[in-house]
């Protein structure tokens, strides 16, 4: 049974990310406070480097362009239903790729509707490592609300060769 969590955090290129990892696996991460993040948690911390140590490498190494599948364990518990689904169904989308909040919806076999999708996405609890930046809309990238918003969302899918870099990027 999970009773304690273990927080790192992690300088990247589009901002501070913290890790909160599980007897089991990573169980949040984002772009938020270690405070806010730890909030919903409800579990007691304690200071295990040896824990975080893993899922930071491999977060340093894919920021790096070294790394393509996150091989992190992932601590699913706190997630049910629908929203379980449909995120166990996006973890599975390749780096380099991306599908509509609609492609989303149909692949996870939920019933969930793609403005429902939006929302599953809006509150993900593990970004990047399950990667809601992968989903877009039909009609361009859609929203964001990790770090800096659609920017972040851009500049990650530029950096997986998802999108083609700009002439701010170069």
């Amino acid at each position: 049974m999970m009773t304690t969590v273990s927080f790192a955090e992690v300088p990247t290129p589009v901002g501070p990310f913290v890790l909160a990892v599980t007897e089991v696996g990573l169980v949040a991460s984002g772009w938020r406070s270690r405070p806010r993040l730890d909030e919903g948690l409800g579990l007691a911390e304690v200071h295990d480097s040896d824990r975080t140590a893993f899922a930071v490498a491999e977060l340093n190494a894919y920021f790096a362009g070294e790394l393509k599948t996150f091989e992190t364990p992932v601590d699913w518990r706190l997630m049910s239903g629908s929203r379980l689904r449909v995120l166990q169904t996006l973890h599975e989308v390749p780096y380099g790729t991306a599908v509509t909040y609609g492609e989303l919806a149909t692949r996870s076999g939920s019933g969930v509707p793609a403005r429902g999708i939006g929302s599953i996405m809006g509150s993900n609890p593990i970004p990047i490592i399950v990667p809601c930046h992968r989903v877009i809309a039909g009609n361009g990238l859609g929203g964001f609300s990790g770090g800096e918003g659609v920017e972040t969302k851009r500049w990650l899918l530029t950096h997986e060769g998802y999108l083609q870099p700009t002439l701010l990027d170069l």
